[in-house]
């Protein structure tokens, strides 16, 4: 089992966010699953530019570490999402990621896979980008098995640590476990089959355009 985790902290591992997905990895290692923890710092994700190259190819035409990201997703078996709350969101560097992720979007192209989220802020508001995080996995197609969060009390500390740690270490075995179980989330069947019709129409609708997203829903559907 492959667990891939994208981290989004300017301080990379070093950081809050850092030190607490390192408890929620804990856990995944301990279920036996391989990780890989991939960097934004150390990456270079552009913004999306529009050329619409993606739609009509499937791949992107900026020349960075996207793609290689992208083929990471692909092939993983769960994923973590794992950003400071900067100003009620994820990072810079997170957004330009999701927003270079729109093609696996607009194809839902990681449907069957699992996610984590984990989350860190210096005063709160942790339930809001966790919600947020949670969401754009959906919009994947993904199963969003929940997520750890919380304000820091210092640098790499947090309030009720002990707990806070196990919650994360738990986190990391329950997307494991999840996986094994090929769980069913009812909860997020909804909002999924609805994003799955608005999303093929959407391509249907754009099929002169968007060869490449509309071949790849005429064989899913």
């Amino acid at each position: 089992m492959k667990i891939l985790a994208i981290i989004a902290s300017p301080r990379g591992m070093h950081g809050n966010t850092g030190r607490l997905l390192d408890e929620v990895l804990a856990g995944v290692e301990k279920s036996g699953a391989e990780t890989e923890i991939l960097s934004l710092k150390t990456l270079n994700v552009l913004p999306c530019v529009a050329c619409d190259v993606c739609h009509k190819t499937g791949f992107c035409n900026i020349n960075d570490d996207y793609e290689v990201i992208k083929e990471k997703l692909l092939a993983c078996d769960g994923f973590i999402l794992a950003s400071p709350n900067y100003i009620f969101s994820v990072t810079a560097q997170m957004k330009a990621l999701f927003d270079r992720c729109n093609g696996l979007i607009h194809c839902m192209a990681l449907e069957g896979k699992y996610a984590a989220m984990v989350e860190t802020s210096g005063g709160g508001g942790d339930d809001e980008v966790l919600s947020y995080l949670s969401r754009f996995t959906n919009t994947l197609g993904a199963n969003s098995v929940g997520g750890v969060g919380s304000p820091i009390a210092g640098v790499r500390t947090f309030p009720d640590e002990e707990n806070l740690y196990a919650k994360a270490r738990n986190l990391g075995q329950e997307l494991c476990q999840s996986i094994k179980d090929k769980r069913v989330y009812t909860g997020q069947d909804g909002f999924r089959e609805e994003f799955k019709l608005r999303m093929s129409g959407l391509v249907d609708m754009m099929k002169e355009y968007w060869p490449f997203e509309r071949e790849y829903w005429s064989k899913k559907l």
